[in-house]
């Protein structure tokens, strides 16, 4: 089969959006380690035959699955997660805002931050990393991939002299980097889901996952009162779902907060959490107002630009911690 027979077959089998989505994760991704360092290894990608099968060396192919990004299926190397999908783009900012996502949810990075913060030497950080998840990686290699990806998505600071530190932009700016990547509804939701984390399958799209993507999309595009109704809307309909699963009464339980107490007796949800999550009530409850006077203060409430984006990311750690403790799993908040 010569090369031009090759594209065909693959186009029919495999749209080239998606085959483009992973020629940038395995190239893309792994590249941002090689572009911060002199030595580059040799990077060979194969199209073995016309089926959906991409060969790339290693380590490429390794990093992109410790990543969660692909997934290894009878050999074959296919997208593991949804945040794929919108990685190809040639915009840089929107791709390291999602990468970030990605990244932030990876253990050997969470805990390499974290001991870099404590030992201020990404050299200690990079050894304990190592030795903490019995890594079979040299120190070398585990603490320039790391700051590499880090500092490309800016989850790094570096300070000059070999030295970095974990980024400490505002809140706010990060959220806002990362909401302004998603610029339609499946966009959107990519980020929702890996928000959420692996037991966002447990949940109903319809009624959760989109609304938390479309409060996303209004909070990005100034319509606070509109983000929070979604995301409350969703927050709602989880409890719903959650009170049958756990056989939780919420007769008579009106908003978000009255649902919440419900789940004290019985301590199907800690205190902490259920109290944490009251914050979405009372923001609820002061966009409900819209224009009116609440009675309560004697003033209309005004919804900040901030308050509606940082509702989502809230929802969604509720939800995860609350999904974590329905299995009897880890104590989030």
């Amino acid at each position: 089969m010569n090369q031009q027979e090759t594209i065909t077959q693959l186009d029919k089998i495999l749209p080239w959006s998606f085959f483009g989505v992973l020629l940038t994760l395995i190239i893309g991704v792994p590249a941002l380690y090689l572009t911060f360092h002199e030595k580059r290894p040799a990077v060979t990608i194969e199209i073995l035959a016309a089926s959906n099968v991409l060969d790339v060396h290693k380590p490429l192919k390794e990093l992109s699955t410790d990543l969660g990004l692909l997934q290894l299926n009878a050999g074959q190397y296919t997208s593991a997660n949804p945040i794929v999908s919108f990685v190809a783009t040639p915009d840089e900012s929107r791709k390291a805002a999602l990468l970030r996502v990605v990244l932030e949810s990876y253990e050997p990075f969470i805990v390499f931050r974290n001991r870099l913060t404590a030992t201020n030497s990404a050299d200690t950080a990079a050894q304990q990393t190592k030795a903490k998840l019995d890594i079979d990686a040299h120190r070398e290699e585990i603490k320039d991939t790391l700051i590499s990806l880090g500092t490309y998505t800016s989850a790094l600071s570096s300070k000059g002299g070999g030295r970095y530190t974990a980024a400490d932009h505002e809140l706010n700016n990060q959220l806002w980097g990362l909401a302004a990547s998603a610029n339609d509804l499946a966009a959107a939701e990519a980020i929702i889901r890996q928000q959420i984390g692996s037991r966002v399958d447990q949940l109903d799209r319809t009624e959760v996952i989109v609304p938390l993507a479309n409060a996303i999309l209004n909070a990005t595009a100034s319509r606070t009162n509109d983000a929070v109704a979604d995301g409350a809307r969703a927050v709602e309909s989880f409890l719903a779902r959650l009170a049958d699963r756990l056989t939780v009464n919420l007769a008579g339980a009106n908003g978000i907060n009255q649902k919440l107490d419900k789940f004290r007796p019985g301590n199907h949800l800690p205190k902490k959490v259920v109290e944490a999550a009251k914050y979405l009530g009372q923001v609820r409850n002061a966009a409900d107002h819209g224009v009116d006077v609440d009675p309560e203060v004697g003033n209309v409430w005004e919804i900040q630009q901030s308050t509606g984006l940082q509702y989502v990311f809230v929802a969604c750690s509720f939800i995860t911690a609350a999904l974590e403790r329905e299995v009897g799993g880890k104590f989030m908040i």
